[in-house]
């Protein structure tokens, strides 16, 4: 049986690390039927705009999608493609595991974390106005309705994996109201699994308690712009983005992508570094169904890390992006199950 999936290549070096996971995912003996589709600043003087119509009707074809980095203007110019693009399909929930890698030196080991991002509203919904000159008026909204998804989704994946804990992470010692009402229905959603500790902690407390010691949390839960920013934090307490899967699910439709930039300054040199997009095409291997190739995936690229004699320069070594993917497709063969 082929699965069909949308591939988005994106900017920069998007081209080079969406090919490399493509060939690693067909290497691992899933069968997968790829539509290409067009997203990014470089395809806006084609379609008039950086996230086509065309596309976001190819994932809801295939409900599934591999997406490549995407640069986005500061400041200025077209607002974030992948926010649209979570907005356009109701991608709810934003998952983002931090696993130490093998071979990669940080200042931890063992880390072994789930951030759980609501990826539909907060400030990234994106209602700002002038009030006067010179004042900007932003509007964060909570609703009760996407607390409760997303705190279930938290729970749900939880219960799923095995893990110990869920963390809601606020704050709602000043955001009384909002954070407010997030935390009622954290509690009201912890009750229904009573097999899943609950505990509840402050954003800013969280991210000096990460630094002191990742191993004092498990699953992290919260609203948008706090995803955003600690999930960045796990990432780098493991090595950087560039080694941090990333999937964002809705009912209906899932896009994985990996979620660091675009990195325009060595677009086409063959240097990239392709791990991120890798392992986030393996999480879309576990949600199809294909959980035996999801993990053959992933002990690949860990393998090849763990030797250290073909990795990117990032990572210390010599290694083009093509010769780190033959690497891991060679690790791969050589390891089913």
């Amino acid at each position: 049986m082929a699965h069909c999936a949308t591939l988005i290549p994106g900017d920069g070096i998007g081209q080079e690390v969406t090919r490399a996971a493509q060939r690693v995912l067909d290497a691992s003996g899933v069968r997968i039927e790829w539509e290409t589709a067009d997203a990014g600043g470089e395809h806006i003087s084609r379609y008039g705009t950086p996230l086509p119509q065309q596309t976001i009707d190819a994932v809801m074809r295939n409900r599934v999608a591999l997406k490549g980095p995407i640069g986005t203007p500061i400041g200025t110019g077209f607002r974030s493609v992948n926010v649209e693009l979570r907005k356009s399909l109701d991608l709810f929930a934003n998952y983002r595991p931090a696993r130490s890698l093998e071979g990669v030196p940080t200042r931890y080991e063992n880390v072994d974390l789930m951030v759980i991002r609501e990826n539909s509203e907060g400030l990234y919904s994106g209602l700002e106005h002038i009030v006067v000159p010179g004042v900007i008026e932003s509007q964060r909204i909570i609703t009760e309705k996407a607390s409760q998804r997303i705190l279930r989704y938290a729970f749900e994946t939880a219960r799923r994996h095995g893990r110990r804990k869920v963390t809601a992470v606020h704050k709602a010692n000043i955001l009384k109201l909002s954070d407010g009402l997030f935390l009622e229905v954290a509690r009201r959603v912890a009750r229904e699994y009573p097999g899943v500790e609950y505990e509840e902690s402050i954003v800013d407390a969280t991210a000096m308690r990460l630094v002191l010691d990742p191993s004092a949390f498990d699953v992290l839960v919260m609203e948008n712009l706090f995803g955003d920013i600690i999930s960045d934090l796990t990432s780098g307490l493991i090595g950087g983005l560039g080694l941090a899967p990333s999937a964002n699910i809705g009912d209906q439709y899932a896009v994985f992508e990996a979620v660091h930039g675009s990195a325009p300054d060595i677009a086409g040199r063959g240097i990239a570094n392709p791990t991120a997009l890798i392992l986030s095409g393996a999480l879309m291997l576990d949600h199809l169904g294909e959980s035996a190739a999801a993990r053959r995936v992933e002990r690949a690229v860990r393998a090849v890390i763990a030797q250290g004699a073909i990795v990117t320069r990032d990572l210390g070594g010599s290694a083009s992006t093509e010769e780190f993917t033959e690497a891991v497709i060679a690790a791969l063969e050589s390891n089913h199950e």
